[in-house]
């Protein structure tokens, strides 16, 4: 585990070493480059970042929600959110 520290950003990956652990995890093998063959087809890395950005966003308003149930609710200017930016 790395240290704490305040950070202004986060990057999370999934690498082909994690690909080929969650494979060997549900019984199938997995070779390096079946890892990035898999990650490259259809567009499947792209739609595994969209993914992560959405539980990201998710956790945090979870979170959010969590730690600030008594907070008032203040209005703004500015309208909901609809779609994330991709």
């Amino acid at each position: 585990m790395t240290e704490k520290k305040k950070r202004e950003k986060v990057n999370a990956e999934i690498t082909a070493a994690h690909l080929i652990q969650f494979a060997r995890e549900v019984g199938t093998g997995m070779t390096h480059e079946d890892a990035i063959a898999f990650l490259n087809r259809n567009g499947r890395a792209y739609d595994m970042w969209k993914h992560m950005m959405q539980a990201g966003e998710d956790y945090i308003k979870q979170t959010l929600k969590r730690d600030s149930p008594a907070r008032a609710r203040t209005q703004t200017s500015e309208p909901a959110r609809r779609y994330m930016v991709v």
